[in-house]
């Protein structure tokens, strides 16, 4: 009678997940929403969505998502399906895999980078799926 069916990743659009300043976690984090993380996760990350991390916010650990934009402190692997947005104050160490690549003046990268605009490969529950487009 009172039951709430659970919201499709459509009702989430528009919704974003925060972690504010001064928080620290330690474990993994999956979202099928859009993610903002202004404090700190040593753990691995994986979105259906876009995941900021915030001038004040780092992670140390694995990313998974659609769209990124950093302008904290990342170390670790990330996969962005479609654009990874690194902004003037961030600060990059490792390897990234993304469709598109935006650095903007000012910003530390120091990692490996493959940019793969024709195939994209997302992990799902452990399982590596690729979709090759024409």
């Amino acid at each position: 009678m009172f039951e709430k069916s659970p919201k499709s990743y459509t009702d989430l659009l528009g919704k974003t997940n925060r972690i504010v300043e001064g928080t620290s976690i330690k474990g993994d984090i999956i979202s099928p929403a859009d993610f903002r993380l202004d404090g700190k996760l040593i753990g691995n990350f994986q979105s259906k969505g876009k995941l900021v991390i915030g001038p004040a916010g780092s992670v140390i650990g694995d990313i998974i998502c659609q769209n990124a934009d950093i302008e904290g402190h990342f170390e670790g692997k990330i996969q962005v399906q479609d654009l990874l947005s690194i902004k003037a104050k961030a600060k990059i160490k490792g390897d990234v895999l993304c469709n598109k690549l935006s650095v903007e003046p000012g910003a530390e990268f120091s990692a490996s980078c493959v940019m793969k605009p024709h195939v994209k490969t997302m992990v799902n529950n452990g399982q590596s799926t690729e979709e090759k487009t024409a």
